[in-house]
């Protein structure tokens, strides 16, 4: 037993020095390019900085190219927001019907739930769709891209989580006489909170940091979002180091707190309806 017991704390703390190798460390690393003058940051070095520079570094970032970054944070808050929340009432729904409600159209839905997953993005068709309806370079356009793309998880995850909860409390809604959106809404989804939580937190991660989506699907200054503002400060012939580091600072910063102190909700919500199915 005490073998045992030792063992399990030499793993602990080789996963924890791992961690700390794996996640930290790039951390530091961008922190510390980001903090030092351009000519240091040429370098690429992980040394500590001659001179802290990171808040003129910061105020030269936010302000580069008429407050580019503040608009770009603007338009990815919008994305992420709309998109994430259609997606948590969308898949809610979806989840709690196709475990619920059993009749000849779930083999179909299933089929396309995990076609979703397994079908690549086809990126040419769905700009021509994008066209033909008038959402191309439009926000709401790529929020129903990335509703598209990403629900099928959602689904799949708000469809464990409901194999969790009893029938009996929908039996005692109905005999109450709530009606299938009252059952749902005040009955069901306050508790999928741990699923809800999980779909929000890594849904928001992806969206807010995605590159090729608004690449492709939303070309044009006044669209641009955090992840493409990357391009203000590297070019073929330029690189401005410590600039491209504080701008990277700048966008991790939110994401990485959000996932921090949601980290046991997620681990929760994924877990969710792995026993019981």
């Amino acid at each position: 037993m005490k073998r045992e017991k030792a063992l399990g704390w030499v793993i602990g703390i080789i996963a924890v020095l791992a961690s700390i190798v794996v996640f930290l460390v790039p951390f530091a690393f961008i922190l510390i390019i980001a903090a030092k003058t351009a000519p240091e940051a040429a370098n690429l070095d992980f040394t500590w900085p001659s001179q802290w520079m990171l808040w003129d570094n910061i105020q030269t970032v936010l302000t580069t190219r008429n407050f580019v970054v503040l608009r770009a944070f603007i338009n990815s808050t919008t994305l992420t927001v709309f998109s994430v929340g259609i997606m948590v009432v969308v898949s809610a729904m979806v989840g709690y019907v196709l475990q619920r409600r059993r009749s000849r159209w779930n083999a179909l839905v299933n089929f396309l739930v995990l076609a979703g997953l397994i079908v690549p993005p086809a990126l040419v068709p769905t700009i021509w769709v994008l066209q033909s309806i008038g959402l191309f370079k439009q926000i709401f356009g790529m929020v129903l891209v990335n509703v598209a793309w990403n629900m099928a998880f959602c689904v799949l995850l708000f469809r464990a989580f409901v194999a969790s909860i009893p029938k009996e409390l929908d039996e005692a809604a109905v005999v109450d006489g709530a009606s299938p959106a009252r059952l749902f809404f005040r009955v069901i989804l306050p508790l999928l909170r741990p699923v809800v939580i999980t779909v929000i937190v890594v849904q928001a991660v992806m969206i807010f940091n995605d590159f090729t989506g608004p690449l492709y699907f939303l070309p044009g200054n006044e669209n641009v979002t955090v992840q493409l503002t990357l391009y203000n400060f590297q070019s073929q012939m330029l690189n401005q180091w410590n600039l491209l580091f504080t701008n990277i600072l700048l966008i991790t910063i939110p994401m990485l707190v959000m996932y921090i102190v949601f980290n046991r909700q997620i681990v929760a919500g994924m877990t969710s309806g792995a026993v019981k199915g």
